[in-house]
């Protein structure tokens, strides 16, 4: 059966409630009679299926879908109303040019959904005439063999367990399956990149997208879609503790989809998490991560077990938050701060032209990264404007999976082609900030000084303990400034608009506390994962306190001392 079935399409502006076929509204009436506890996700996916339906030109094609269901008959497990729901949207909707409506399909249920004998059922349907494409080849892709294998080993198991009934329409050995009539062959792969370029699949799966830390694999894996008629990706993943890697774009994107604010063009988010951390501890709000739960019970046992372990110790038992209730803690021990009030700096910069500001520097070496910023205090809210330096001969480059050159072409680093990065380059930077800014005093470790302080000096910035407007800092400074760090994160008081670097310097570092439960700060990889523009940032709230006092003086700029601050 193919995309022109029969079917008459939705009429524009005469949709009304309760109309779809059994295989979407099942789902959905569960949702809208909270029949169970779902997350506000899933109401808005809701809310988006009814204006789609009623708004565009869009049919579902009944013939099709029912054979596709027909083919439930060879699994060992009867279809949730979940997934019997997000098949039919992501294989069975089209538009009138014959497009398919949904061909993106993106699933965050929490572990045990069944997400890969979802993905089995859906691939085992594709490669068969129903779809009405020849060659349509199907890659299943995760970053670990045996991830990549889950999938395909159910849809081979299906095979073995059907042999006498199948073995006229497949052919299928445990590296390859495929439908003879059809000749679509389904494979798994792994992230090797280097070996993945010129296929031509019809559609790919991603399983467990929180192990992507970059788009490199997921780049290539997709380059051969569209060679085929209906491309399509089916994404199935659970939470993890990869920050603004793949996985948090598509749900940064899938919130967007479902709140109104940009079109879906095709992606159907379908995400089943906790609204909040605290709401594990009422059992019947796990089905708000977990949509097959009701029908599993011995799965809610296994949970219930499960939840007694995380309340003995949270820490050690995250996992359960984070994989369970797709709820990510984090290393609440260790990091900085949490990845929520990391996401709240990324609000809007206001014109500062003419605002008083102090810079910070950090390096650890002139032939890998260099930072520096200007920091304000305006409005009882801070400012952070920021760029790096990257050694394009760094011995750590080969290790680092943020994307470099995309950070280049946004304006947030520059590469540096030598074998060390010149401090004039970094200076200048700060002398053309100056040229729009009042910066009065700057901060940085003695190594650094001692590194670029004639050139800082050239720009009148001058560490002496009279008259100076330079500060050395300290590790004991660093622990006067990090209770401040802290809680200007904690309340959202920190800004510095889209800046995906300096999210990443954030999240690779983290708090060390002394016996005396003071806080310092390190690197939680010393390699791979740079904190460099942090740091810098560190260094320039060693030396804020200045910006505090003249936003707290009630006197006219003719009436403050803006003399230089003596260290």
């Amino acid at each position: 059966m193919n995309s022109n079935a029969k079917q008459k399409p939705t009429t524009i502006g005469k949709y009304t409630a309760g109309q779809y076929h059994p295989a979407i509204q099942e789902y959905m009436d569960i949702v809208r009679n909270e029949s169970v506890r779902v997350c506000k996700e899933q109401v808005l996916l809701c809310d988006l299926i009814d204006r789609v339906f009623h708004h565009e030109d869009i049919y579902l094609d009944e013939e099709q879908l029912e054979k596709y269901l027909s083919l439930e008959k060879y699994f060992e497990f009867k279809l949730f109303p979940w997934e019997k729901f997000v098949f039919a949207l992501h294989n069975c909707v089209y538009k009138t040019d014959g497009e398919l409506r949904w061909p993106h399909l993106f699933i965050l249920g929490g572990r045990g959904l069944g997400k890969n004998g979802y993905l089995a059922f859906e691939d085992f349907c594709l490669l068969t005439p129903i779809n009405g494409v020849k060659y349509y080849h199907i890659d299943i892709c995760a970053n670990a063999e045996d991830q990549a294998r889950t999938t395909f080993d159910d849809v081979y198991q299906v095979l073995e367990n059907n042999q006498q009934k199948l073995k006229m329409h497949f052919v299928w050995t445990k590296e390859k399956i495929e439908n003879i009539k059809t000749k679509s062959v389904l494979r798994f792969r792994t992230s090797n990149a280097k070996t993945k370029d010129g296929g031509r699949p019809g559609k790919v799966d991603f399983d467990e997208e929180h192990a992507y830390e970059d788009y490199k694999s997921i780049n290539v894996f997709k380059t051969g879609l569209g060679k085929k008629k209906h491309p399509r990706t089916t994404t199935v993943t659970t939470n993890g503790d990869v920050r603004d890697g793949p996985l948090d774009h598509h749900l940064e994107r899938a919130n967007q989809i479902l709140n109104g604010e940009i079109p879906d063009n095709g992606f159907l988010p379908f995400i089943c998490k906790l609204d909040d951390k605290e709401e594990v501890h009422d059992v019947k709000n796990w089905d708000k991560a977990n949509p097959s739960l009701q029908y599993l019970p011995t799965l809610l046992t296994e949970l219930l077990n499960e939840y007694e372990d995380f309340k003995f110790d949270n820490l050690g038992n995250s996992s359960f938050m984070t994989k369970r209730m797709n709820v990510p803690m984090g290393n609440v021990e260790n990091e900085v701060t949490s990845w929520d009030n990391i996401l709240a700096t990324k609000r809007e910069v206001p014109n500062l032209v003419g605002k008083t500001g102090v810079f910070g520097i950090d390096s650890a070496s002139t032939n890998d990264f260099f930072s520096a910023g200007i920091l304000f205090y305006v409005d009882e809210m801070y400012y952070w404007i920021t760029h790096t330096w990257v050694c394009k001969h760094s011995a750590d480059l080969g290790r680092i999976k943020y994307p470099i050159r995309e950070a280049e072409s946004n304006g947030l680093l520059t590469i540096v082609d030598t074998q060390e990065i010149d401090e004039d380059l970094v200076v200048s930077w700060i002398d053309e900030q100056a040229e729009k800014y009042n910066i009065i005093v700057g901060g940085l470790d003695l190594y650094r000084y001692s590194l670029i302080k004639k050139r800082l000096a050239a720009s009148g910035f001058i560490y002496n303990k009279k008259d100076g407007n330079l500060k050395t800092v300290r590790p004991s400074d660093i622990m006067l400034a990090a209770p401040k760090i802290t809680r200007v994160f904690n309340q959202h008081k920190i800004i510095w608009g889209d800046n995906s670097l300096m999210r990443w310097y954030v999240n690779n570092a983290k708090k060390i506390l002394d016996s005396k439960g003071n806080i310092s700060y390190g690197k939680i990889e010393p390699k791979s994962r740079k904190t460099d523009g942090f740091m810098a940032m560190v260094a320039a709230f060693c030396c804020s306190e200045i910006l505090e006092e003249l936003a707290e003086s009630s006197a006219s700029v003719a009436h403050i001392d803006m003399s230089p601050r003596t260290y």
